[in-house]
C-alpha cells in the first residue's frame, strides 16, 4: 500500500496547526488569569487600606475622647480639691472662733418667748433681723454635712460629663 505523501503532509500540517491553536490560547488564558490574580490582588490592597484608614480613624476618635475625658477628670478633681479646701478653711474658722454661724430667727416666735434676744449686732447686716449663733459643734456638723452635698454634687457633675461625652453621637467610640 502506497501511502499519500501529500495526505501525511497535509495531516502533519493540521497536527501542527491545531498544536499552535492550542498554545495560543493556552498562553491566552494564561494571561487572562493572570490579569485577575493583579485585579484581585489590586482589590484586596485597597480593601487592606480601606480597613487600615478606618480603623486609624477609630483609634483617633478613641484617643481624643480619652484626652476629653482626661481633661474632664482632671477639671472635675480640681473643683472637688478646691471645695475640699475651703470647707477646710471654714472648718478651722469655725473651731478658731473666728467665725460663728447664725440663723435668722421669725421675728414672731421670739415674740412668742422663743428666748432668743432681740437685738442683733451693730456690725449686722440683715437689718435688725432676729438671729441666733449656733453651738460650734452643731456648725461643724452643718459644715461637714454641705460638704458631703458638696462632693456629692460635683461627682454628679462628673458623671453627667462623662456621659455626654461617651454618648455624643458626634464623638462616639463603639
Amino acid at each position: 500500500m502506497a501511502v499519500p505523501w501529500k495526505a501525511v503532509g497535509v495531516l502533519a500540517l493540521v497536527l501542527i496547526g491545531a498544536g499552535s491553536a492550542w498554545q495560543f490560547q493556552d498562553w491566552r488564558y494564561g494571561e487572562q488569569l493572570a490579569e485577575q490574580e493583579r485585579l484581585h490582588a489590586d482589590t484586596l490592597n485597597q480593601l487592606t487600606q480601606a480597613a487600615a484608614a478606618v480603623q486609624q480613624a477609630e483609634q483617633n476618635k478613641r484617643l481624643a475622647l480619652e484626652q476629653r475625658l482626661l481633661t474632664s477628670e482632671q477639671s472635675h478633681y480640681k473643683e472637688l480639691s478646691d471645695a475640699q479646701k475651703n470647707q477646710d478653711r471654714l472648718r478651722d474658722r469655725l473651731a478658731t472662733s473666728d467665725l460663728r454661724l447664725s440663723v435668722l430667727i421669725d421675728a414672731t416666735d421670739a415674740a412668742k418667748g422663743c428666748g432668743v434676744p432681740t437685738t442683733s449686732s451693730a456690725g449686722g447686716v440683715d437689718h435688725a433681723a432676729v438671729r441666733a449663733r449656733l453651738d460650734p459643734a452643731h456648725a461643724q456638723r452643718i459644715i461637714a454635712i454641705t460638704d458631703i452635698g458638696d462632693r456629692g454634687l460635683i461627682a454628679l457633675q462628673a458623671c453627667q460629663a462623662y456621659v455626654k461625652a461617651v454618648s455624643s453621637p458626634a464623638h462616639a467610640y463603639p
